[in-house]
């Protein structure tokens, strides 16, 4: 995985190639890259000055790439206070993880049906390149292959509609998706289940690839639940940190 993967993904999930301004694509990658990693944490303040500072630039951009974001779930602005990093509720959570549990499980029963042999060897090389990101504790690395995995899932099925969907969620479940896998043990247990997963799909048995990443879906959610329960105990107050120069 590199930075061009990170970029690439980022710049199609909020269509920075339709934005007339490069300076607020850039501000609205980094900023979204940050949340997402848990570099820019839940709650914490996004100061405009620190930003513009940042990239030397006047608050116009900035605003402008802190609203795209805005749009997406991942910040959060409301009048006379300063804009700051979304933090989902638990309710919250726990609807985004039911919705995703059942797209997921979609997906894994159309890959059964669609996926060619070529196809499959692809994937295999994707899960073997993650197993060693897995076993060499590489968490952000890990995290960007697993999305671009189920990236390529979702280009194999070709269902447009439920590609679409899972696009309409995708950045406010980039968040929480990383912050599963920084649990003790996360990435051992995800990789187990993409290996399962993708020898369910090799053997055709659909119900269990749908079965098996429902399960998985299911078993991320309770990470992201505890992690986000031990970070509240732990942590002081966010807002109140500054943006690193």
């Amino acid at each position: 995985m590199t930075d061009q993967d990170t970029h690439l993904v980022l710049e199609r999930l909020l269509r920075l190639r339709d934005r007339r301004e490069p300076l607020v694509a850039q501000i609205a990658e980094w900023v979204g890259a940050g949340i997402i990693e848990g570099r820019l944490e839940p709650g914490q303040d996004l100061n405009s000055v620190d930003l513009s500072r940042r990239f030397d630039t006047s608050r116009t951009p900035v605003r402008e790439a802190l609203m795209l974001l805005e749009q997406e779930g991942l910040v959060e602005m409301k009048a006379r206070r300063r804009p700051r990093v979304a933090a989902p509720s638990l309710q919250d959570i726990r609807d985004i993880y039911q919705v995703r549990k059942q797209l997921l499980a979609m997906l894994a029963g159309l890959l059964v049906e669609r996926a060619g042999e070529a196809e499959l060897t692809e994937l295999r090389t994707r899960v073997e390149r993650m197993r060693k990101l897995a076993d060499d504790d590489d968490v952000d690395a890990y995290f960007w292959s697993h999305v671009l995995l189920q990236e390529r899932m979702t280009e194999i099925v070709g269902n447009a509609t439920l590609k679409q969907i899972l696009d309409s969620l995708a950045l406010r479940t980039l968040m929480l998706r990383h912050l599963s896998l920084t649990r003790a043990g996360r990435l051992a247990y995800s990789i187990d289940d993409q290996e399962r997963l993708l020898q369910a799909v090799e053997e055709r048995d659909g119900e269990l690839a749908s079965a098996l990443i429902a399960g998985a879906t299911v078993r991320a959610q309770r990470a992201v639940e505890e992690q986000l329960e031990q970070d509240t105990e732990g942590r002081k107050p966010a807002r109140r940190r500054r943006i690193a120069s």
